[in-house]
C-alpha cells in the first residue's frame, strides 16, 4: 500500500465505503460490485483500495478474530503479523517477569503491541516504513498506553525501556528474505540489542539452528498443526531450565515439550510397527523427535526421516496412521495394487522421496471409488510405499 492509498482509505469517504461494502465472500460477484460502486460515483482507485482491504480483513480473521473487522492491513504486514493468541504468550512473558515498559522495535501493523497493551503494559512502538507506521497508529488508536513513531530502531536509545520485542522484517511486498543479513533490522543488531535488555525475538520457524545463540531459549510454535514462528527469549524473560521447546496450540489447549539441552537427541531406529506416526512440525523443527519418541516408546523408520512407528499411542503431537501394507516403490506395481483395491481419491504423503505427489497421482490415473492414503518414504535404507489408514484421536 502506498501513501495515497492509505490516505484514501482513512478519508471520510473511504471509511464509509469500507463499512458499506462489508464482507465479501466467495459468492460475491466482485465485477458487478465494482461496477455498482463506480456507477455510484466513487473514485476507481478508492474502490480498488477498499476491495483489497476487505479481502485482507477476511484473510486476517484467522489471526485477529473479530479485531480484523476494524483494522487496516498491508499484504506483507498481515503475512508477518503474529496471531493474537501467540502474541499474547509473548506479552505474558514480559508481564510475568515484572516488566512494565516494552519497546516494540519494528511493530509492523501493530499485532504485538496490541497484545502488550491489552495486558496494560506501557508500549512504545516503532516502525521504519511511513505507511506501515500510520496503519499501526490506526490499529492501536483505542489504546492510551501505546505510542507509535516512525523511526529507524537502530538509532534509538534503548536504555529507557524495561524490555524489547523485535520482529525483524523478513519480507517486502515482492518476496521473502531468508538471509539474516537482509532482515530489517539485521540479525547482528537484533542479537546485540537482545543482550542489553530482557528481549523476545520473533523469527521465521525455518531459522537455522546454528544461528540461534546458546544464551537464548528457543520455542517453535505451531497453531493447529501450522508452524508459525520460532521465538527467542533472552535475559529475564528466558526460562533458565529450557534451551529448546515445541509449543502446540490447539482448540483443546496448549501442549509443550521442552529440553534443557541445545544439542538434539536422536530417536532410535526400529522396525515398522502396527502404526505410523507423523510428528507435528514444531517437534520436527525443534529437533525434539528423539525426546518425544523416548517418552512414547516409538522408533524412527529411517535415519533423518521424520516418521515414527510402534504400537498404538495417542498424542496431540502425532498424526496417527494404521499400517495396512508396505510395498517396494515401483510405479507400475503400485498402480496395479491400487487399481485392484478400486482406489480413486488418493492422498499422497512423502518424506525422503524424490517424487511430486501431483505428478505421481497423474501417473497412477486411478478411476476407482474408494479413498486411500499412501506414504512414499524410506524405511531403513529402502524406498517404500506405506499404505495406511488415518486414525482419528
Amino acid at each position: 500500500m502506498d501513501r495515497q492509498s492509505f490516505l484514501n482509505l482513512i478519508s471520510r469517504e473511504g471509511l464509509a465505503l469500507l463499512d458499506s461494502v462489508g464482507e465479501i465472500d466467495s459468492k460475491t460477484d466482485v465485477v458487478k460490485l465494482v461496477a455498482k460502486l463506480r456507477k455510484a460515483g466513487h473514485n476507481p482507485e478508492l474502490v480498488g483500495d477498499v476491495l483489497t482491504q476487505v479481502k485482507l480483513r477476511r484473510k486476517a480473521e484467522a489471526k485477529f478474530g473479530d479485531f480484523a473487522k476494524s483494522m487496516l492491513f498491508t499484504q506483507a504486514g498481515l503475512e508477518q503479523a503474529s496471531r493474537l493468541q501467540v502474541a499474547a504468550i509473548h506479552a505474558g512473558r514480559f508481564r510475568s517477569s515484572g516488566l512494565t515498559h516494552i519497546a516494540d522495535l519494528g511493530c509492523g501493523i501493530g499485532a504485538e503491541s496490541l497484545a502488550l497493551a491489552s495486558l496494560d503494559l506501557l508500549v512504545s512502538a516503532f516502525e521504519l516504513d511511513e505507511v506501515t507506521a500510520a496503519i499501526a497508529t490506526y490499529n492501536l488508536a483505542n489504546f492510551s498506553n501505546v505510542t507509535v513513531e516512525q523511526e529507524d530502531v537502530t538509532k534509538l536509545d534503548l536504555d529507557k525501556y524495561d524490555g524489547l520485542f523485535l520482529d525483524p522484517a523478513r519480507r517486502d511486498e515482492r518476496k521473502r528474505k531468508f538471509d539474516p543479513i537482509d532482515f530489517t533490522p539485521n540479525y547482528d543488531f537484533v542479537l546485540e540489542s537482545a543482550r542489553k535488555k530482557p528481549t523476545i525475538v520473533k523469527l521465521g520457524p525455518g531459522m537455522d539452528h546454528d544461528l540461534i545463540p546458546d544464551d537464548a531459549e528457543a520455542v517453535w510454535v505451531s497453531v493447529d498443526g501450522e508452524l508459525v514462528e520460532v521465538a527467542l527469549y533472552f535475559g529475564k524473560v528466558k526460562r533458565t531450565e529450557v534451551s529448546r521447546a515445541a509449543l502446540l496450540i490447539t482448540s483443546n489447549g496448549f501442549h509443550e515439550l521442552t529440553s534443557a539441552n541445545k544439542a538434539r537427541t536422536d530417536a532410535e531406529l526400529g522396525e515398522l510397527g502396527e502404526y505410523i506416526y507423523e510428528p507435528d512440525n514444531s517437534i520436527i523443527r525443534s529437533h525434539l523427535i528423539g525426546d518425544l519418541a523416548f517418552q512414547l516408546n516409538l522408533k524412527l523408520i529411517a535415519n533423518e526421516i521424520a516418521y515414527l512407528s510402534g504400537d498404538s499411542v495417542d498424542s496431540p503431537w502425532l498424526k496417527k496412521y494404521k499400517l495396512i501394507d508396505s510395498l517396494a516403490f515401483d510405479r507400475k506395481k503400485l498402480k496395479a495394487y491400487l487399481k485392484e483395491l478400486n482406489v480413486g481419491p488418493l492422498e499422497i504423503k512423502k518424506r525422503g522421496a524424490d517424487i511430486t505427489p501431483e505428478q505421481l497421482r497423474r501417473e497412477l490415473n486411478l478411476k476407482g471409488t474408494k479413498p486411500a492414503t499412501i506414504i512414499v518414504t524410506r524405511v531403513q535404507d529402502q524406498h517404500r510405499v506405506l499404505v495406511v489408514e488415518p486414525v482419528k484421536q
